[in-house]
C-alpha cells in the first residue's frame, strides 16, 4: 500500500477528508522548502505537493508563476527538488506529491525520472499539460514503479473522460473546480456538488476540489462535498509576502491549522 492510499484509508477510518498543502519548490529557496515543508506537516496537512517550477507552465495563476520564477533563479532544478525530497524523507513519511509540467521530466528522462523521484520517496505525480491520450509510457512505468499518476478533472470534463480518468489515475482525482488558472477565489465554483457527486459514481478513487481554494471557510465548504482540498496558492502568497524565514514558518503553521481545522469540521 502506497503512503498516499496508507493515508486516505486512515482519514476514513476517521471519517475525515483530506488536506493536500501545496508550495512551489525552491521559493525562495530549497533550504526554506525543507524547513517549510516540516510547518505544513506541523500545521496537519495530510499529503505536500511540491511544485516543480517551469518558465512556461500551463495552469499556473499570477502567484504560483511568480513563485516559480523566483525558484528559477534561486537555481532549483528537478534534480535538485528529487535530491530534497530524499533528504526530507530521513525525517518525515508524510506522502509527497510533484506537481510539474512534462517539459522538465522529458528533458530529465522520463523513466529516470520515474526511477529517481521513487527511490527518493516521492509518493505521486500531477503533469496538467499531460493528456491521458499522449500519457501512456509515463503511466504505465509510473504504475509498474509504484508512483501514483494522479490526473485532472475540469468543470468542462465530459462523462466520457470522467470514466477514462478515474480508470486511469491512482492516489486520488483532483477536480479542477472552475475553469482557468490557479489563484484564490471569493467563492466556490456553481455546479461544484453535482459534478463531484458526478465523479465519486465514476471511480473509487478519492476525489479532492483544487484550484481557488482561499481559506479555511472555502476548504470546509468544499471538503463538505468532496474527500478533501487542495490549497496552495494562500500559502504560496504567505511565503511571497513574509521574508523573515521564522515568522513566515509561523504564519504558515497558523494558517494550515486554521485549514485543517474546517476540513475536519466538514467530516
Amino acid at each position: 500500500m502506497s503512503r498516499i492510499e496508507k493515508r486516505f484509508e486512515q482519514l476514513k477510518s476517521r471519517n475525515e477528508k483530506a488536506l493536500v498543502a501545496f508550495i512551489t519548490a525552491g521559493d525562495p529557496d530549497l533550504e526554506s522548502t525543507r524547513k517549510l515543508f516540516t510547518a505544513l506537516e506541523k500545521g496537519g496537512a495530510d499529503i505536500v505537493e511540491l511544485g516543480v517550477p517551469f518558465s512556461d507552465p500551463l495552469a499556473d495563476g499570477p502567484v504560483i508563476q511568480k513563485a516559480a520564477l523566483r525558484a528559477l533563479k534561486s537555481g532549483t532544478s528537478l534534480k535538485k527538488i528529487i535530491a530534497l525530497v530524499a533528504g526530507i524523507r530521513k525525517e518525515s513519511q508524510l506522502p509527497i506529491v510533484l506537481m510539474t509540467s512534462f517539459n522538465p521530466v522529458f528533458v530529465y528522462g522520463a523513466n529516470r525520472f520515474v526511477d529517481d523521484a521513487v527511490k527518493a520517496g516521492v509518493d505521486g505525480i500531477i503533469v496538467p499539460d499531460l493528456p491521458p491520450e499522449e500519457a501512456g509510457e509515463l503511466e504505465s512505468y509510473s504504475r509498474q514503479k509504484g508512483l501514483d499518476m494522479i490526473f485532472l478533472l475540469a468543470p468542462t470534463s465530459t462523462e466520457a473522460r470522467v470514466k477514462r480518468i478515474g480508470n486511469l489515475s491512482s492516489g486520488f482525482i483532483y477536480y479542477v473546480s472552475l475553469t482557468g488558472t490557479t489563484g484564490t477565489r471569493d467563492r466556490l465554483a456553481d455546479g461544484l456538488k453535482e459534478k463531484v457527486e458526478g465523479i465519486k459514481k465514476a471511480t473509487p478513487l478519492p476525489v479532492l476540489v483544487g484550484f481557488g481554494i482561499s481559506g479555511p471557510e472555502q476548504a470546509g465548504k468544499a471538503a463538505k462535498i468532496s474527500d478533501g482540498v487542495v490549497v496552495g496558492s494562500a500559502i504560496v502568497r504567505l511565503v511571497e509576502e513574509c521574508q523573515d524565514p521564522v515568522e513566515r514558518e509561523k504564519r504558515v503553521i497558523s494558517f494550515v491549522k486554521e485549514v485543517k481545522r474546517a476540513v475536519l469540521g466538514s467530516g
